[in-house]
């Protein structure tokens, strides 16, 4: 089918008590690896990318890769814009055709980033495309988006529902303890501040920094409410460790072994955690 909204893949995710992963990409192996672990388990999904891989390709490559895939497939696949560096940048990708956007002002003041998140919701509900904002700020790194733990502000419940009534967006990523990256320890998640943010906000709330964290973790919090969970930095280094083992092999030179290899550990990495969110069954 047609590449689809992220707002109804997430609402229906609310509804059921289960989550969307939501996996970012860099290359066509690993688009063919999440769609096809979305086909294996009768899952919906949202593909993502961020500003320093649309700056390695650009976003109309992307587009035309996942939607290539996602117009053949039957289940529904969203393309979102992870972390969204500006509002030039999301104009860009809605532009393209993505489905998705984020508008991340995370670093900025209460007042900044919701100016900008407004400005980005008035020009994508032209185009009836969801945004997704981030209020207090994830640990590590994403792309050049570096937050030292020391630094990382956990999402004020009160400020989330202010937020949210006065911007109009349609999912909201709070900062609860967790990380880009992968994490040094085991995260702990405050779970107290994630009732209460469900309990003020009507709309799906999202989890990022989702690589690394204890499955159970994951799925306590999908319990608590939260209906997407982003995955990115795993994928990555699965795809990686799968192609470092086949050019071990001295004979190998062919790009398309390596990269069918890492495909292949990707979509069972993918598989995984649709099984922990819990959307296997739901497209």
């Amino acid at each position: 089918m047609a590449l689809v909204s992220s707002s109804a893949l997430l609402l229906n995710a609310q509804k059921g008590h289960y989550a969307v992963g939501a996996f970012n990409v860099e290359n066509m192996e690993m688009v063919q690896a999440v769609i096809a672990a979305g086909e294996a388990l009768n899952s919906p999904l949202i593909i993502q990318t961020t500003p320093s891989t649309l700056k390695y390709a650009p976003p109309a490559l992307y587009h035309a890769m996942v939607a290539s895939l996602a117009v053949n497939s039957s289940i529904p696949v969203a393309l979102h814009l992870d972390h969204g560096d500006s509002f030039e940048r999301c104009c860009q990708v809605i532009r393209t055709g993505y489905t998705s956007v984020m508008i991340d002002g995370s670093k900025l003041s209460l007042e900044d980033n919701i100016a900008v998140t407004k400005k980005v919701v008035e020009v994508a509900t032209v185009s009836a495309v969801p945004v997704e904002a981030e209020l207090g700020t994830v640990g590590g790194k994403e792309d050049s988006h570096v937050v030292l733990d020391k630094d990382a502000l956990y999402t004020n419940p009160a400020q989330a529902k202010e937020f949210v009534e006065r911007t109009a967006v349609s999912s909201l990523a709070v900062a609860i303890g967790t990380a880009h990256g992968f994490y040094k320890g085991v995260p702990k998640l405050d779970f107290e501040r994630l009732e209460e943010i469900v309990s003020l906000v009507s709309i799906p709330i999202v989890l990022h920094g989702g690589s690394g964290i204890p499955d159970e973790d994951v799925q306590r919090s999908i319990r608590m409410g939260i209906c997407k969970v982003n995955f990115a930095t795993e994928l990555r280094w699965y795809f990686t460790q799968a192609c470092r083992k086949a050019l071990g092999d001295a004979e190998v030179f062919d790009p398309k072994v390596y990269g069918k290899a890492g495909r292949a550990a990707v979509q069972e990495f993918v598989q995984q955690k649709i099984l922990i969110c819990g959307s296997d069954g739901k497209a």
